[in-house]
């Protein structure tokens, strides 16, 4: 490229604890490179943004604001979207060159899971084809740990996971507490964790207790156990232990949940009419307990995904350099690349941040390693202790506390001038058409 382009920048898919840590790591990493990177854009709403044209200037904010990211959770800095860009929808395709045409963007960043690195595939494609000069790099990040494969040689984990992992692994030590001080009334307490179709979140549940020390069971979507099984191992706890802690994936069988999909095509667990631990607790209050009391269960929603205090050190760290890495790449002149994470062997955990190409991870969906699930179906290995244990961390952030409240990251909104035609992007068009 002949002297700096300008950037586009764009998140989508679910929040996370530390995305804005790799969009703080995109957008100071640019800033370092001003001979490469000219503007840096965010698109307000992710894909979706630049489809309307609403392009967030990034450069024109205060870097103390940028250097708040850090500790921002979830996405309200410049938004996240579900909007996918799926074949056939040429017009939508023409209209994100077009933008970056008008807005003489040379490099599109795009944060996000398998969907978002097929959007950043499709994109790095078509600019190719029509002759643009533009380098698309993916960043990950997923709270669900499946972009990848399953041998982690592609990705080691997504920035995302080792947060919400720290959050099952801290939030089930109250819980325990809550269960064993109030068991004689309360036996059973059921906690539901994210995790759409993989049991990572589920299984992190484990790091609370990996002396195995507690009562506790933990029922991943893998498992294979039904309802039954579930229940009879329920109650030869409560005949053993006089309680009983059981963690059950949100995609766990329970058969109809009347599910609710979104625009990706994936159930939203927390949104369909019934959720899994309330079917559990249903069915085992249904049956009966061996001992007085009932069980209850507890529903944590979006917190586990953007409650910034239970945020892993590492997982910011690691979330930052990859948005630093990604940045990198496209200063190389690689096109079609997502920024990776990949673990160095041995018992000291240390990585190396690389690049892998988009067309490998996009629409990829790692699964629970088979071998990491125990041998009665619910719990997990200690070979998944060893994995997960590092991503954690031991430090809790530093987040600036102002009167009592936290301060996060605001922008000011200000937007680049609109210079095309207004646009609806085509899956709208068709729903109202509906």
């Amino acid at each position: 490229m002949s002297g700096p382009k300008n950037v586009i920048v764009a998140q989508s898919g679910g929040p996370s604890p530390v995305i804005n840590s790799s969009l703080r790591g995109v957008i100071e990493a640019c800033r370092a490179q001003p001979d490469v990177f000219g503007t840096v854009y965010g698109g307000w709403h992710g894909i979706e943004g630049v489809l309307k044209e609403e392009l967030l200037d990034l450069s024109a904010q205060d870097p103390q604001e940028v250097a708040l990211l850090r500790t921002t959770p979830a996405a309200g800095s410049i938004g996240t979207c579900r909007y996918k860009l799926k074949a056939g929808q040429e017009e939508d395709f023409e209209r994100v060159i077009d933008v970056m045409k008008a807005h003489d963007v040379g490099y599109f960043f795009y944060i996000g899971g398998n969907d978002s690195m097929d959007t950043a595939n499709k994109v790095a494609q078509l600019a190719a084809r029509r002759g643009l000069d533009l380098i698309a790099v993916g960043v990950p990040k997923t709270i669900d740990n499946d972009v990848g494969d399953s041998a982690f040689k592609l990705i080691d984990h997504t920035p995302g996971y080792g947060s919400v992992a720290r959050y099952w692994a801290l939030a089930l030590q109250n819980l325990n507490e809550e269960n064993a001080g109030s068991s004689p009334a309360d036996p059973v307490m059921v906690a539901q964790a994210m995790g759409r179709k993989i049991g990572f979140i589920p299984a992190a549940a484990r790091l609370a207790d990996p002396g195995r020390e507690w009562p506790m069971l933990i029922a991943l979507t893998e498992s294979g156990v039904s309802l039954a099984e579930l229940a009879d191992r329920v109650n030869d706890l409560l005949r053993r232990e006089g309680r009983a802690l059981v963690v059950v994936s949100e995609g766990f069988d329970v058969g109809d949940i009347g599910a609710r999909k979104d625009s990706f095509g994936h159930t939203e667990f927390g949104a369909s009419e019934v959720q899994a631990a309330q079917a559990v607790i249903n069915y085992l209050n249904g049956v009966g307990l061996p001992v007085p009391g009932g069980a209850r269960a507890n529903i944590p929603g979006t917190d586990q995904r953007h409650a910034m205090i239970y945020a892993s050190t590492v997982d910011l760290d690691e979330a930052y350099h990859v948005g630093c890495k990604a940045v990198e790449i496209a200063a190389s002149g690689a096109n079609g690349f997502m920024a990776t994470i990949l673990r160095a062997p041995g018992s000291i955990y240390t990585v190396t941040f690389d690049k892998v190409p988009l067309e490998q991870v996009a629409n990829s969906e790692r699964s629970f390693p088979a071998n990491w699930i125990a041998s009665d179906r619910l719990d997990v290995t200690d070979d998944f202790v060893a994995y997960a244990r590092p991503l954690i961390g031991d430090d809790w952030p530093a987040i600036p506390v102002v009167d009592g409240r936290q301060r996060f990251a605001r922008f000011e909104r200000i937007f680049a001038p609109q210079t095309l035609p207004a646009y609806v992007p085509q899956t709208y068009r068709k729903e109202t058409v509906k």
